[in-house]
């Protein structure tokens, strides 16, 4: 099965403490989201990567945030299962098919998207999402890349993730409104068990 089939919303996760991961991950596969982006943004994220994947196995981990060749090896080497990026480079694309894991690579443009398409790939994630132009944008390119699919992040909220999930092209969404960052810092995992429950409704 895709990747962009799995759920219909990847939380897109900071974590800044590495204990936290494990208990954020439960949470989030028991509110019935089991792919878990772990952005590498932080000191703690390809920690937070290697704990979620070695004792929640319940949960496909990725790492978010890959820009690099060396981000590639770090996060498969932690266990990541699979691999996003916010752009992408001939570098980082020719890494990211050396993988051995599936990824979504970063689109914004036609062309962007066309150029990655020319290399097989067909799924990626179209970010900034809502500044690149969000629904209207992604409904445009639907017409001439009927066998692109996305998985659109930046700017996504419960509000407006229905009218993404409702188009053709769009596999699933990418969110970080399902791990508040007070909610991570006070431990409440009871709360993010909820957001993810909400979540995991919104497909049309």
């Amino acid at each position: 099965m895709s990747l962009l089939d799995l759920a219909p919303v990847v939380p897109v996760v900071v974590v800044d403490d590495a204990e936290t991961a494990v208990p954020l991950a439960r949470a989030l596969v028991t509110g019935g989201l089991p792919v878990i982006e772990i952005t590498l943004r932080t000191p703690a994220a390809l920690e937070a990567v290697r704990r979620v994947a070695a004792e929640v196995p319940e949960a496909v981990v990725g790492a978010g945030t890959v820009r690099t060749p060396d981000d590639v090896e770090a996060a498969v080497e932690a266990g990541a299962r699979f691999l996003v990026s916010p752009g992408t480079t001939p570098a980082l694309l020719a890494a990211l098919l050396g993988s051995g894991v599936p990824f979504l690579p970063g689109a914004a443009t036609a062309t962007e998207a066309m150029t990655l398409a020319e290399r097989g790939v067909k799924e990626m994630k179209f970010f900034p999402a809502e500044a690149a132009g969000g629904v209207a944008y992604l409904k445009s390119l639907g017409g001439p890349l009927p066998d692109v699919r996305f998985c659109p992040t930046g700017g996504v909220t419960p509000r407006n993730a229905p009218s993404y999930l409702a188009l053709p092209n769009v596999g699933c969404v990418g969110g970080s409104w399902l791990t508040p960052a007070d909610a991570l810092a006070s431990g409440d995992f009871g709360r993010i068990e909820k957001l993810a429950a909400e979540a995991a409704t919104l497909r049309p």
